[in-house]
């Protein structure tokens, strides 16, 4: 696989969580290829989520954490940045515009729609009223959400649905730009219909940016990802192209966990 078809890359990364001995994460080796979607799956516990939050450095918001190895961003300007190495404040701002991050249940600020997807980027330093509006109704479009919301974009985003207060989480990132986007089990708290219709976002969503998500749901990462990897015990244990991995994988304790004889 070229660095060209890269937009990140973990490299023999190890992670410790503050007050503990043993490393969550052992010498993490993932590509993270362009405008695909790859999958993250493993049982619970075996540090997926701790992967994920590591991209975007969410894990600094407490102290004590240990980072080891590398993780590159790989940037338009064709630099490398290892984003392990930011110590700046705004340095983690700049890190989480281009690394975005969905968590499992939706979070809307208790504000406008209008002004959740406008958060982000009045606090990046655009002041254009114009411009900002042009963002946001791109962003909600993107989201897929613009036509349930363009009459009550001053109401409160706490009064939509579940699925549509993800949707409105989506396009907060969205309005970013960002060049990747994390999603941590982003339907695990919706119903059927409104996780369908999530999954059909994200899918759309990779024409303009790379993905990354985590699910417990065999289902969803087979459906949705162009690749998989299967981790167990803080281990990566294989790493390939989707079907590879659900319908060949070359390791016993992958097909193990794919066939539910544990998990």
């Amino acid at each position: 696989m070229s660095k060209k078809d890269l937009v990140m890359e973990v490299k023999d990364f190890s992670f410790t969580y503050a007050g503990v001995d043993k490393p969550s994460l052992n010498k993490i080796n993932l590509p993270i290829e362009k405008n695909k979607i790859t999958a993250m799956i493993g049982p619970s516990g075996c540090g997926k989520s701790t992967l994920l939050r590591a991209m975007n450095r969410i894990h600094d918001l407490y102290t004590g954490n240990r980072y080891e190895g590398e993780i590159n961003l790989y940037k338009e300007d064709d630099s490398i940045q290892n984003i392990l190495k930011l110590k700046k404040e705004n340095d983690f701002i700049q890190l989480r515009q281009e690394v975005g991050m969905i968590f499992p249940k939706p979070t809307p600020f208790p504000m406008s729609i209008f002004d959740n997807v406008a958060y982000g980027l009045k606090l990046s330093g655009l002041k254009d009223k114009a411009e900002i509006e042009h963002r946001v109704e791109t962003a909600l479009k993107g989201a897929s959400i613009w036509n349930e919301t363009k009459d009550r974009l001053k109401k409160s985003a706490l009064g939509l649905s579940g699925g549509q207060q993800q949707r409105i989480c989506i396009a907060r990132a969205v309005a970013l730009k960002p060049r990747v986007l994390l999603f941590d089990e982003p339907t695990s708290a919706l119903d059927p219909i409104s996780t369908g219709a999530i999954e059909e976002l994200i899918s759309e969503l990779k024409k303009e940016l790379s993905i990354v998500i985590v699910t417990h749901n065999m289902q969803q990462a087979s459906r949705l990802s162009d690749s998989t990897a299967f981790m167990y015990l803080g281990d990566l244990i294989e790493y390939d192209k989707t079907d590879t991995i659900f319908l060949n994988p070359s390791e016993k304790l992958t097909e193990d966990y794919i066939t539910g004889r544990f998990g």
